[in-house]
């Protein structure tokens, strides 16, 4: 019997959410000492050691983490594969990052090898960050999402990506057509969608790069295939916002552009959502699009700060990005941190609870996979992360001293990294254990 079918139980502090803390009291759920019990690749049961202990059957086998946290995998919902090896390029903005280093970078990935060698280090950097499921894009190559797709295959990783579609403004060598992006994109949803563990995401990079018919091909697609993802960029910078006024004119905002074209719906998700106005918030809570926020990016290039109570107020969906290689870490818990003070920023103050439940079930749920991932229910895929407190000297210094759940996961936010990760298991397999 493998790892993956043996009953395996988990014992540690665990972290499971029933709602929004902000919105439902009591909706994460911390037990001190709690099971977390695996069989077959999913969750049989979680909850308190107490009322679990009997589900211990005989042979199964036994895993302690004391004064360890067990919390579902994070779930990055904006993060660029191909970007990997171009984090940290100093740019006077998005625009001209995009020109000197974005798409210079993803020329390369004309060459299958190359594609193969960043996706299998990407993954690495995921799972090494405890992140079990990104949606992710891949570059104008085919071949590219290919290489992601294969390697997140032989890991049995839960991983969204797509293609991207990108037809004008942009250079002849990362330039597709409408009919080739659609070819392309329908071949890759028929080999890879819900193959597995995979799932495919429609990616127009962002209106400015594709014209009306490739957005009018790409809407085609969509209503094709109602359950495939569709993810693209909005409203992330004012230089922006005011190019896709002159490309796009007689539409009423950047927004409307994708809603015009049918691309706005249920797993629907659009990196950054700053600059929308009250309209463009309430057609995204209408129509259950999400909108990924993108703090270490927005930060880095200088792009603005996200208005976390105006989306509360629109109840838009909202999830966290870590938008790599703007975005300066795969780290979901460095994330948290940013996302913490852009919205002190702006006055309001997110919890770590909230953090947590937005960078795992809150972020399933907008993507319309609560039942699957970013949860530990009974019949969940066994994804899930182990927390050491201990990671680093002043963490464990900090988290020795918290008076509750909420200071010590607020530790956790602040002062942790990949370091902090001391497992992280997809499908009940283990895929990563820190050196």
């Amino acid at each position: 019997m493998s790892q993956n079918e043996q009953r395996t139980a988990y014992r540690a502090k665990l972290l499971t959410f029933v709602g929004d803390p902000a919105e439902t009291s009591g909706g994460a759920c911390f037990e001190e000492d709690g099971l977390l019990v695996v069989e077959g690749g999913h969750v049989v049961a979680a909850g308190p050691y107490a009322s679990l202990r009997e589900q211990i059957t005989p042979g199964t086998a036994i895993v302690e983490r004391p004064g360890k946290l067990i919390a579902p995998g994070f779930i990055d919902t904006h993060v660029h594969y191909p970007q990997t090896e171009m984090i940290a390029s100093p740019a006077a903005g998005l625009l001209p990052w995009l020109d000197t280093y974005t798409f210079p970078t993803e020329r390369g990935f004309a060459d299958p090898e190359h594609a193969s060698n960043v996706a299998e280090f990407f993954l690495d950097q995921l799972v090494s960050c405890g992140t079990t499921t990104a949606l992710t894009y891949c570059t104008v190559h085919k071949g590219s999402a290919d290489a992601l797709f294969e390697a997140s295959e032989a890991r049995n990783l839960r991983m969204v990506a797509g293609k991207v579609l990108m037809d004008r403004n942009c250079p002849e060598f990362l330039r597709d057509t409408a009919q080739s992006g659609y070819d392309d994109s329908a071949a890759l949803i028929e080999r890879w969608h819900k193959r597995g563990r995979q799932l495919y995401a429609l990616t127009p990079r962002f209106a400015p790069t594709s014209t009306h018919e490739q957005l009018e091909a790409c809407g085609a697609l969509a209503r094709l295939h109602p359950d495939v993802f569709i993810q693209s960029h909005v409203s992330e910078n004012t230089d922006e916002v005011k190019w896709v006024k002159e490309l796009f004119p007689g539409h009423r905002s950047y927004l409307d552009v994708y809603e015009h074209y049918g691309l706005l719906r249920r797993r629907a998700v659009y990196g950054h959502c700053i600059y929308l106005d009250d309209n463009d918030r309430a057609r995204m809570a209408e129509t259950g699009a999400v909108a990924s926020h993108c703090p270490t990016s927005n930060l880095f290039l200088g792009s603005g700060l996200f208005d976390f109570d105006k989306a509360g107020s629109a109840k838009m969906p909202v999830a966290l990005g870590t938008d790599v290689g703007g975005g300066t870490s795969f780290s979901m818990l460095q994330t948290m941190n940013e996302a913490h003070k852009i919205a002190r920023m702006t006055g309001h103050h997110l919890t770590a609870e909230r953090m947590f439940w937005l960078a795992t079930a809150g972020a399933a749920q907008a993507l319309g996979l609560e039942d699957t991932v970013g949860t530990l229910r009974p019949g969940s895929e066994a994804d899930f992360i182990v927390l050491d407190p201990e990671a680093t000297p002043l963490l464990a210094r900090r988290s020795g001293l918290a008076q509750s759940p909420e200071e010590w996961l607020f530790a956790f936010a602040m002062l942790g990294d990949d370091r902090a990760v001391l497992e992280t298991y997809a499908a009940g397999k283990r895929v990563h254990r820190r050196a």
